[in-house]
């Protein structure tokens, strides 16, 4: 794999309107390779792409998936016949090898959001994140989109706003995608490389070009801020600091840490930071409470676990990953080694990975939400990252006898199930189920049920409470003196959305 000079941008719109002219899309893709084979090339199975491009002949869209995707010879007539071919190789795009031209980058199609055909750049063989493994031991590789880089753009919040920055932007997804909507992007890496990829992506999306600044973490924008702050850091705990596209080069989770409680003060008001990371489970400390000491001073914070892998697996994905299982078996034993040994030394029982959400906040006391959720999500969780800070906007401002006079309704998309044995009476519990964003689940009693199937938004909180004491012969008073609390968490989860606007 080369580190050597990399392709200019100057003709990438002569060469994107040629690559959209031959089908070169993600659309196109699938309707060229086929379900199967397109989803075996996202997980860099290459086999079943080239068996179909075979089948597809030597026209424009077979050749370019062969160049680009596959890293396969293309004969200079078949090329030429899919791109301007001589402008390619001017900009080193490409390079002949004889009666052929091979490509010198991964040039991969992406779809936008919005229907947007974009195309991610990055080294050969690297598009979808090393999850092959790369098995490279150049510290200087770029890749390209992988199940990290989709998870954090689907999370970002999309509104338009003036300043976004992409911390360790790699080949640029994230910067492509806040190109969209804020009026100025920057993009920052450790890796010059990265910077030039990040380039080249941008060009070849037809996207506006960002500020590309070299250095670690906030270094390279000194004291500037932002509207929006997004990364996908090199967030693995590793014995060293090997590859630069993984390992942040501090020990343990401090890079993370560093990032989190640096984040603040780079925030405009109202501002956003999102990051995707890793967090040690040490001995004798709970990771809630490790997490929860990163969260800078004026933000409120989100913060969602996804999973847990314990230190042998953690060791054996990020071995891989690399490459290393393919080497020589003492080699890998060796370096497995050294894995299990920096765990040790930390007292390191496991290995936390998740989203963390700040948001700048002016408040008094701010909001801190630290919770595990492994289950499945509805990408992209945009609009409920917005809709989870302005319910906790809410529940700060009201207190217990304001929210019995608030109006609420049931969100959409929520579900009642009860369960029970067949043929019972009663149900043994009553579950609501969200089928949209994060798919919560939570039980509730016979109170919490019947007063979720109520909320329309007509009555307060309070006169259905009262509904429901009068026909279950229960003191009005005491029933609204406990359910407040119940009513709080069916708010913060959303289950219950308050009405806005809502008069007395």
């Amino acid at each position: 794999m080369s580190t050597t000079s990399l392709p200019t941008p100057e003709r990438a719109a002569e060469l994107r309107t040629a690559l959209l002219a031959a089908g070169f899309t993600a659309d196109g893709l699938l309707d060229l390779l086929g379900a199967p084979a397109y989803a075996a090339l996202a997980r860099s199975e290459t086999v079943p792409a080239l068996r179909a491009t075979r089948s597809g002949g030597d026209g424009p869209l077979p050749s370019l998936v062969r160049l680009f995707l596959l890293q396969e010879p293309v004969a200079y007539a078949h090329a030429a016949a899919a791109l301007p071919v001589e402008a390619a190789l001017a900009d080193g795009w490409l390079r002949r090898d004889a009666d052929d031209v091979r490509a010198t980058v991964d040039v991969r199609p992406y779809g936008g959001p919005d229907g947007e055909d974009w195309f991610i750049v990055s080294d050969l063989g690297c598009a979808v994140g090393g999850a092959g493994g790369i098995g490279s031991r150049e510290e200087g590789v770029v890749l390209g989109v992988g199940g990290a880089s989709t998870t954090l753009a689907g999370i970002t919040v999309r509104i338009p706003v003036g300043s976004a920055l992409d911390l360790g932007t790699g080949s640029g997804i994230q910067a492509l995608h806040a190109a969209q909507h804020a009026t100025r992007v920057t993009a920052t890496d450790v890796n010059p490389r990265a910077l030039e990829f990040t380039r080249l992506t941008l060009a070849l999306s037809g996207a506006p070009e960002a500020e590309l600044l070299t250095g670690s973490l906030f270094e390279p924008v000194g004291g500037a801020t932002y509207d929006l702050i997004v990364s996908n850091p090199p967030f693995v705990i590793s014995p060293g600091a090997r590859l630069t596209y993984r390992d942040g080069g501090m020990g343990g989770d401090d890079l993370c840490r560093t990032l989190v409680q640096e984040a603040g003060t780079h925030l405009n008001p109202g501002g956003y930071a999102q990051f995707l990371g890793n967090w040690q489970h040490v001995e004798g400390e709970e990771w809630h409470d490790r997490v929860r000491s990163w969260v800078p001073h004026g933000c409120d914070a989100w913060i969602v676990q996804r999973d847990v892998q314990d230190v042998t697996q953690y060791a054996e994905l990020w071995l891989r990953d690399a490459g290393d299982h393919r080497t020589d078996p003492a080699e890998y034993a060796r370096r497995y080694e050294d894995w299990l040994d920096e765990f040790e030394a930390r007292k390191t029982k496991a290995v936390g990975f998740g989203w963390i959400t700040l948001r700048r906040t002016d408040a008094a006391e701010p909001s801190i939400v630290v919770e595990e959720w492994p289950h499945s999500v509805e990408q992209p969780l945009g609009e409920a990252v917005l809709a989870h800070f302005a319910r906790q906007d809410y529940l700060r401002e009201h207190d217990d006898a304001s929210l019995l006079e608030g109006r609420f309704v049931l969100a959409a998309e929520v579900v009642q199930e009860q369960v029970g044995a067949p043929g019972a009476e009663d149900p043994e519990h009553v579950v609501l189920r969200q089928n949209r964003g994060m798919r919560r689940a939570t039980k509730v009693d016979t109170v919490g049920a019947g007063f979720a199937g109520v909320c329309d938004g007509s009555l307060s909180a309070g006169r259905i409470l009262d509904a429901i004491a009068q026909l279950m012969q229960e003191d009005p008073v005491v029933l609204r003196d406990r359910t407040p609390e119940a009513i709080r968490m069916l708010v913060e989860q959303g289950f219950l959305e308050p009405v806005a606007g809502q008069g007395q």
